[in-house]
């Protein structure tokens, strides 16, 4: 009985469990990035990070990305890359959490080629 007594004092209290039925507590990382050409086709992905995960096919460099610019696309530095001058709409859209904070942005660029130029690995899926 003493050993379990003394584990005790030196483990300290254990939290309650969460009452049953309780929604899970949400991620701080959780963000949906999604894209939708005029031309009618659209794409979306859940990327988690902390650790990389989701649907998310470059899950790492995306999360990479988000931490290095704090999650406003914005602030991605645009790549050299050359597009084909050809207008096809696309609006990029990215909503969702980020380090405990509610995070939302849209852009509409000229083609996805301009788009992948502007937002890095973050909407290449």
């Amino acid at each position: 009985m003493l050993p379990l007594l003394l584990a005790a004092a030196l483990i300290g209290p254990v939290p309650d469990p969460p009452p049953y039925g309780a929604p899970p507590r949400p991620a701080d990382n959780q963000i949906t990035l999604s894209y939708q050409a005029q031309a009618g086709f659209a794409m979306a992905v859940k990327l988690t990070c902390d650790p990389p995960g989701g649907g998310h096919p470059r899950a790492v460099q995306a999360c990479a990305t988000l931490e290095r610019v704090d999650a406003d696309p914005s602030r991605i530095k645009r790549a050299s890359t050359l597009c084909v001058l050809l207008y096809q709409p696309v609006t990029a859209t990215m909503t969702g959490t980020w380090q405990g904070r509610q995070v939302s942005w849209t852009h509409r660029f000229g083609n996805t080629c301009d788009m992948r130029r502007a937002t890095g690995d973050l909407f290449r899926f």
